[in-house]
């Protein structure tokens, strides 16, 4: 089932987010309307509170961008009660977009590794290193269960340009071609 995608400006989004119940009825049909919603949205990542969910889930699948890097190729990951331990490595900044961001699209500066500790989607734990673009998608997500937007973590300068966008999200003014929980639309 393909869900609403909620928008900046939503409270949900900033709310650290608590560990999921490993019997959470539904769970393996929550990950998969995650996918389902994300794949529908063109994304390549979505965490729970994007859907308005209070719970440490995150789901990724780089294997659309597999013509541009053949090492995605098959990364689809579930990250259940997800812990980033390290963030280590050279720090690069690279454009990013939301999907609960619509149309904004700015440079973040991000480690380039990370360690990170979660539950697969048969409860198996892992604790394991990411490096490049896979490190960073990942960052973007579990930012979101921590209660972080991208948006966060730009410049002041870059802010003041895109508040214009932002104050319209607020507002409820917002095209996008997914389904969408917006603040100022009911």
């Amino acid at each position: 089932m393909i869900l609403p995608i909620y928008l900046y400006g939503q409270p949900i989004l900033r709310k650290v987010c608590r560990d999921i119940p490993l019997d959470y009825p539904g769970l393996d049909q929550l990950i998969s309307d995650m996918f389902e919603t994300m794949y529908h949205a063109d994304g390549v990542g979505l965490a729970a509170p994007q859907i308005g969910l209070e719970y440490r889930l995150i789901v990724v699948d780089l294997d659309p961008l597999k013509k541009d890097d053949p090492t995605f190729a098959g990364f689809k990951k579930v990250f259940i009660n997800a812990y980033i331990t390290e963030k280590d490595g050279e720090e690069a900044s690279v454009e990013e977009g939301c999907l609960s961001v619509p149309d904004v699209h700015e440079k973040v500066p991000r480690n380039n590794r990370i360690r990170i500790r979660y539950l697969d989607e048969n409860l198996v734990a892992h604790d394991e290193i990411y490096e490049g673009y896979k490190a960073r998608v990942i960052q973007h997500e579990y930012d979101h269960i921590e209660g972080v937007l991208f948006v966060d973590l730009i410049s002041g300068i870059r802010k003041q340009l895109i508040k214009s966008k932002l104050n319209n999200m607020l507002k409820g003014v917002v095209k996008c071609k997914y389904k969408v929980k917006a603040v100022g639309k009911r």
